[in-house]
């Protein structure tokens, strides 16, 4: 359970690390209320995960959703162009991830 914990915190990080891009657009109450939710409730779940899991493997996790998440969306959403350096630096991270991951008991 702790995992689906952190992969929550991890997806809601990047809806909060998403929300001062798209307040840039336009401000808006609602997006602003949204993204402060996601905020507090990723650092709750976070929490939860943390229960569980060691600190040097769920933080490290979280961070590194929360950075490959905010890329695609960049990517997706906003039209960011990725190199193929940034292409590299993404598969590094995933790769840390799973290898940290894989050091849990």
């Amino acid at each position: 359970m702790a995992w689906i914990y952190l992969l929550i915190a991890g997806a809601l990080e990047v809806v909060w690390a998403t929300g001062p891009k798209k307040l840039g657009i336009g401000f808006s109450w609602t997006l602003g209320a949204l993204t402060l939710n996601a905020m507090i409730t990723s650092l709750v779940v976070l929490y939860a995960a943390m229960t569980r899991l060691p600190l040097g493997i769920a933080y490290p996790i979280w961070t590194g959703i929360g950075s490959v998440g905010s890329v695609l969306v960049g990517v997706m959403a906003f039209n960011q162009n990725l190199s193929t350096a940034g292409v590299a630096g993404l598969a590094l991270l995933v790769s840390g991830m799973f290898l940290l991951g894989s050091n849990a008991h």
